[in-house]
């Protein structure tokens, strides 16, 4: 195996790793289903979707640096300014990468819930939590769209895709990820 064949595994197998935007809002869908919840139900929820966040951006990280890798391993970074697909997928790695949940709405989240006490969460923290959890999920659907579309520009880098045929697969991704956001998704693609 070629170090080239070895950072193209690594970067392969970091993106399915990345799935953690799904995941997340499988989350987040099934804690609606509890209504008003004890308050450890909230934290156990809450820490799930923390760490999904902080491992979704390490491997977001490792597929920056090993797809920059493999770009390099080819010669030069030139390619990065002069193919429009790998540019595109440069650009939408580096906004999942500077993930507004991650360093904004989580810790609001975790500020909010470290003040509740008793069993439920106060009317008042609750109040203030709910939209950021509104937005955190609908960045979360978004992050899953692009990545989705990240893999979608991954696999052209290798065998280009009719240009009909890739507007169909993102308009699927966005169909996909907006069925994601708003149902449980519980089978799957069904």
């Amino acid at each position: 195996m070629s170090l080239y064949d070895f950072f193209k595994f690594l970067h392969i197998l970091t993106v399915v790793f990345m799935a953690a935007p799904l995941y997340n809002l499988v989350v987040v869908n099934e804690r609606a289903r509890f209504g008003k919840a004890h308050l450890q139900v909230d934290q156990y929820f809450e820490n799930l979707i923390r760490g999904n966040s902080i491992r979704c951006y390490i491997f977001q990280l490792t597929a920056l640096a090993t797809g920059l890798l493999l770009i390099s391993l080819q010669g030069s970074l030139t390619p990065l300014f002069t193919n429009w697909i790998l540019l595109v997928k440069f650009l939408l790695l580096l906004v999942l990468t500077l993930s507004l949940v991650h360093f904004s709405l989580q810790p609001q989240i975790d500020g909010l819930l470290a003040k509740a006490e008793g069993d439920a969460l106060p009317q008042a923290i609750a109040a203030q939590i709910g939209p950021l959890r509104l937005r955190r999920k609908r960045l979360a659907a978004t992050c899953l769209f692009l990545v989705i579309t990240t893999v979608l520009l991954g696999l052209q880098v290798v065998s280009r895709f009719a240009a009909s045929l890739t507007v169909i697969l993102i308009v699927l991704a966005a169909l996909f990820a907006w069925r994601v956001y708003r149902s449980r998704i519980p089978y799957g693609w069904v």
